[in-house]
C-alpha cells in the first residue's frame, strides 16, 4: 500500500448556484432560423454557463469562477505486483471534482519502477542474473547464493559446469498482472 498527496479541484464549501438565465437550466441554446426548405432547428452549449445549465449565485472568497478552490488530499494506492514501467493506474473518483457537484474524475498515476541492482527483467516476467565464479569452481562444483525477488536462495553447480549455461529457478522471477503465473529467474 502506498500513501501519497496529491492536489485537486474541489468543490469550495458555501457555493450556491441559480439555473441559468439564458438556457433556464439546460444547458443548451436552441435557435431556429428560416431557410428555402423552411425552419432549421440547431442546438449548441449554452455560452454564458458552459453548458453546465447552472451558474454561481455565491461564492467564497478564494474559490475560481467556477466555484472550486485547490485542496491536498492523502491517497492510498495499492500497486499489483508485477506492474511494468510507464503503466497506469487508474484511482477512481479521487481525480479533480467537476464544477457545480457533478461526478469526480479520476486521478491517473504513472508508474516508475525503479531498477534492481543484480536483476534484469526482460520483456515477460522472467529476471536475469549473471553469476561470475572460477575456474576452479566450475571444475570442481559449487554451491553460491543468488539474489531473488523475495530473498537470497543457495543453489548448487555441478561440477564441470560451462561458461554460458543458463540455470532456470522456477517461479522466482516476477507475478504477472492476471496473477496465474510467476516468471522464472535465469541464472547465467
Amino acid at each position: 500500500m502506498f500513501i501519497f498527496k496529491v492536489n485537486r479541484l474541489v468543490n469550495a464549501e458555501g457555493v450556491t448556484y441559480t439555473n441559468c438565465e439564458t438556457c433556464h437550466g439546460s444547458g443548451q441554446v436552441t435557435r431556429v432560423s428560416n431557410t428555402i426548405l423552411g425552419q432549421m432547428q440547431t442546438s449548441s452549449p449554452c455560452s454564458k454557463c458552459s453548458g453546465n445549465g447552472k451558474s454561481i449565485d455565491k461564492k467564497p472568497s478564494g474559490a475560481d469562477y467556477n466555484g472550486m478552490i485547490q485542496k491536498e488530499e492523502t491517497v492510498e494506492i495499492s500497486i499489483p505486483a508485477g506492474v511494468e514501467d510507464g503503466m497506469q493506474l487508474k484511482v477512481s473518483g479521487k481525480g479533480n471534482a467537476a464544477p457545480s457537484g457533478g461526478i469526480n474524475g479520476d486521478l491517473l498515476v504513472v508508474i516508475s519502477v525503479e531498477d534492481h541492482p543484480e536483476l534484469i527483467r526482460d520483456n515477460s516476467n522472467n529476471l536475469h542474473y549473471d553469476k561470475y565464479i572460477s575456474f576452479s569452481e566450475a571444475a570442481l562444483g559449487t554451491s553460491v547464493e543468488i539474489p531473488t525477488v523475495s530473498g537470497k536462495v543457495k543453489i548448487k553447480l555441478e561440477a564441470g559446469i560451462q561458461s554460458g549455461k543458463a540455470l532456470r529457478l522456477k517461479g522466482k522471477g516476477v507475478p504477472s498482472l492476471e496473477g496465474y503465473k510467476t516468471g522464472d529467474l535465469l541464472v547465467h
